[in-house]
């Protein structure tokens, strides 16, 4: 039962309606991971294969439906890695904008300013404690995906004009996808 699951694991895309179920895991914070074993272990394998097939940098454990404390990041220049039960324990005060996209926002991008360096404290998938002092994009890939743990999306930390314009665009594109569901089912 535990592998057909993980088989069938998908990202989940915000779709910003109240009944929506996606929304409401993407909106709510994860859980600690009590064991790292091998349904873990598997976990992060299946989101890593996700993360890849759609081109991403990042992916939280509740993207694909996982309310635990889980997150894989392979950004440009570093390699795979797997981030279980983190904590950001230290920010610079160095700030810096770079332009995000989230995929479970599909098609939606905005400068979002960050914290240009951090320290990280984390399990990886073999349950071996680590920190990491990162600064740049790989900063950026962590803190977005830490957010995630914490229910938060990139959208979240813009002004609320451009957030209502964001919405509003995912709104016109998720009428789009419904209006070519409806014509071809």
């Amino acid at each position: 039962m535990f592998f057909r699951y993980y088989l069938d694991m998908e990202v989940i895309h915000f779709a910003h309606c109240d009944d929506a179920p996606g929304d409401k895991t993407l909106r709510q914070k994860a859980g600690p991971v009590r064991d790292i074993n091998d349904k873990i272990r598997e976990t992060v394998t299946e989101m890593r294969r996700l993360m890849e097939k759609d081109k991403g940098v990042g992916l939280a454990a509740p993207q694909v439906g996982l309310l635990q404390r889980i997150f894989v990041t392979h950004a440009e220049g570093d390699q795979f890695r797997v981030f279980i039960n983190p904590a950001i324990i230290w920010t610079s005060q160095e700030q810096a904008k770079y332009e995000e996209g989230c995929l479970s926002l599909p098609g939606l991008w905005a400068e979002v300013i960050r914290p240009q360096s951090i320290r990280i404290q984390a399990w990886n998938e073999k349950g071996r404690a680590f920190t990491l002092e990162v600064s740049g994009i790989l900063a950026r890939v962590i803190q977005h995906e830490y957010d995630h743990l914490e229910g938060v999306l990139f959208i979240d930390r813009v002004n609320e004009v451009k957030r209502n314009k964001l919405l509003a665009k995912l709104g016109q594109a998720a009428k789009k996808v419904n209006k070519t569901t409806a014509r071809g089912a």
